[in-house]
């Protein structure tokens, strides 16, 4: 179900589908559900789905068949990131930590 987080919908299925594909709840090879039964599933719109079908279809996780459906691809897990890009990642993270300890203590002041 999309949750009112503040992050589009769209991304919140993708990111939930995707995580099925890397936990291997949906193999490669496996269809994905219709655009319907995603739509009930996650309580969301047709458009907002294919938002989300299209996601993975640019990140090459999934691979669309003309009148057949849309499959997990064989080959397309990515990998985890490496070394350099995860101590960039971290980098990040920490970055936005202190920025955010910033803000919280501006509005703490203000109260």
């Amino acid at each position: 179900m999309v949750k009112n987080t503040g992050r589009p919908g769209y991304l919140q299925i993708a990111d939930d589908l995707r995580d099925q594909i890397r936990r291997g709840s949906l193999a490669p090879g496996d269809p994905l559900p219709s655009t319907a039964r995603l739509a009930s599933t996650y309580d969301a719109s047709l458009s907002v789905v294919k938002l989300a079908v299209g996601v993975l279809r640019s990140e090459g996780l999934v691979i669309g068949q003309q009148g057949k459906g849309v499959f997990v691809r064989e080959d397309g897990v990515p990998a985890p990131p490496s070394s350099g890009e995860l101590a960039q990642i971290q980098a990040t993270l920490r970055d936005l930590s202190e920025r955010l300890a910033r803000v919280e203590s501006t509005l703490a002041d203000r109260e």
